[in-house]
């Protein structure tokens, strides 16, 4: 046999074991599954929660929140019990820097705009908040809050007390009180954080909307979508 031949052939041997290989490997890994993400953002990390609501520590589903103190943007302290004829309360910790912190900013001011005055206000908490980094500073919420003309307020969980009881992991990551206090939805806002045009699930208002009408929120609990709370 000639030379040529002989290699041509090696070649054709090591392309199919090659294939082989890789196609044992898909098979074993299995197809994607309904629902599961093609892969991490650009920078390679997931924004979804990853950890259960037991392993987080924080409020279950019908659990009591415990009220707090916290300093507002203007400078006085606030608790959820200055919402007077509250029917519930949507707690949503949140930041300045954080990409999907600032997709949702529109969505949480429309939010309030609509839901306040039927009794649900937005309680916004900074968990980040620190003098040692200037972005997530006292003064560069008062400035963010300004900007966006916030009509909620915006909290500073500055002894880094709140967060943990609430078991708040991203930002934004929402807490749905009933007028008890009691915990009735926890996750995310809807299902797109990248374009509210292309919502087909609203989690939080249709949470909303079961107190409204004396319900049982049909979805209770969902994975938040965000960046790490980072309590520096």
């Amino acid at each position: 046999m000639k030379k040529s031949n002989l290699t041509f052939i090696v070649i054709l041997i090591l392309c199919s074991f090659l294939t082989t290989i890789n196609t044992t490997a898909q098979e074993r890994k299995g197809p994607p599954q309904n629902g599961e993400r093609k892969g991490p953002p650009k920078g390679g990390h997931s924004p979804e929660q990853t950890k259960t609501l037991e392993e987080i520590g924080g409020y279950k589903i019908g659990e009591v929140a415990t009220d707090f103190d916290l300093k507002n943007v203007d400078g006085t302290l606030f608790s959820l019990a200055d919402i007077k004829d509250a029917k519930g309360y949507v707690v949503v910790f949140t930041c300045n820097e954080c990409p999907f912190a600032k997709m949702y900013e529109d969505r949480l001011i429309e939010l309030h705009n609509k839901y306040a005055p039927q009794g649900y206000a937005v309680v916004a908490i900074n968990p980040n908040v620190s003098e040692n980094n200037e972005k997530e500073s006292f003064e560069s919420m008062q400035k963010r809050a300004a900007e966006k003309k916030f009509p909620f307020v915006y909290l500073a969980d500055e002894k880094k007390e709140v967060f943990p009881k609430y078991g708040a992991v991203r930002t934004p990551h929402v807490f749905l009180l009933d007028s008890d206090k009691k915990v009735q939805y926890i996750g995310t806002i809807d299902d797109n954080a990248r374009s509210a045009a292309d919502v087909k699930v609203k989690y939080l208002e249709n949470a909303i909307q079961a107190l409204q009408k004396g319900e049982t929120p049909e979805v209770t609990f969902t994975k938040a979508i965000g960046c790490p709370v980072k309590a520096i």
